[in-house]
């Protein structure tokens, strides 16, 4: 199969395209083949396109697939799994050190020098994939990723019933986030910009506030996960002295920071990535997070510059690709 071709998107210097001559993916060492069977299109592939790194190749990073070259791993074939995106080269200092995520050396699914998953197959190390439990559909199996980054922020922060928490974002993570949280029973507020995301949160429970009903109000962890510099400066004024601040989002730009208004107010800037991904799958299965709310719509293949558009649009939240 390794002289065939296949379709994918194809993202270089910033501009996307929909190619039929893509070389199927190359396996090295311990890597499976995967088709995929699902994708969805999440922020940071929005930033891609707008430069956030220097990316050539095949975007995305959301999926779930079925594995139909084992490349030594015969217990794989044919099961439907979903993957951790980083690739770690096992080696280093930080993968010895039981923190792969960080390999001084890492790869990045879609994102930085691996080929991702906008395409109508994808590759992935053996050690980086979960099976999917026959329960999860595939519709919900392609939320693995990015529940696993929200349940990310459980690892590092203390969460109690008794703090006070603000989500500043109410998009396609920051939903996530919000779900993850309210399990924790903290006193929790989410900042929302349209009414639709605010529908969604009533109906999971969750109080849902405008930026203008927040003014003046203090919280002992605020989450900024509105992809902006304005939502960084909203999320900073809200986090109390010697409050904690986490920051989740990733694009293309820079932003001002006040570094001495965080160094008097002693404020724990902490960044949040990526998570367990069988964690995630469990969360999702069990109905800890519900996704059903969030999809706004599935596109093809053949369809994904137009899924890229859709998913950029004001309020959209999860758009899936479907090869």
């Amino acid at each position: 199969m390794n002289d065939a071709t296949m379709s994918g998107l194809w993202l270089e210097d910033r501009k996307l395209s929909f190619r039929r001559d893509l070389p199927l993916p190359k396996l090295e060492g311990d890597e499976v083949l995967i088709k995929v069977i699902m994708a969805g299109v999440c922020s940071t592939d929005l930033e891609m396109v707008k430069g956030y790194y220097p990316f050539k190749g095949v975007p995305g990073h959301e999926f779930v697939g079925r594995v139909i070259e084992s490349s030594g791993h015969p217990e794989l074939l044919g099961k439907r799994v979903t993957g951790d995106i980083n690739i770690s080269c096992g080696e280093c200092e930080r993968c010895l050190n039981q923190e792969p995520s960080q390999c001084m050396r890492r790869r990045t699914l879609g994102i930085f020098d691996y080929p991702g998953v906008f395409a109508e197959f994808c590759k992935l190390p053996a050690k980086n994939l979960t099976v999917v439990p026959d329960s999860v559909s595939d519709v919900v199996a392609v939320f693995a990723e990015p529940t696993a980054a929200a349940l990310r922020i459980l690892d590092q922060v203390k969460v109690r019933p008794s703090d006070r928490v603000i989500v500043v974002g109410a998009g396609r993570l920051g939903l996530l986030i919000a779900q993850v949280l309210k399990n924790t029973c903290c006193d929790l507020k989410v900042v929302v910009r349209r009414p639709e995301p605010a529908v969604i949160l009533a109906a999971l429970g969750i109080n849902a506030v405008y930026p203008d009903e927040v003014h003046g109000e203090l919280a002992d962890i605020v989450i900024e996960a509105t992809g902006s510099p304005e939502g960084f400066d909203l999320s900073r004024s809200l986090t109390r002295a010697r409050g904690t601040l986490v920051l989740k989002s990733t694009f293309a730009g820079d932003v001002r920071i006040n570094l001495s208004k965080l160094v008097v107010d002693e404020i724990s800037l902490i960044g949040s990535r990526c998570g367990n991904i069988a964690a995630g799958l469990r969360a999702l299965s069990g109905g800890m997070v519900q996704v059903g709310e969030m999809i706004d719509s599935v596109f093809s293949l053949e369809q994904g510059f137009e899924a890229i558009t859709r998913a950029g649009e004001p309020g959209v939240l999860k758009v899936l690709v479907k090869p």
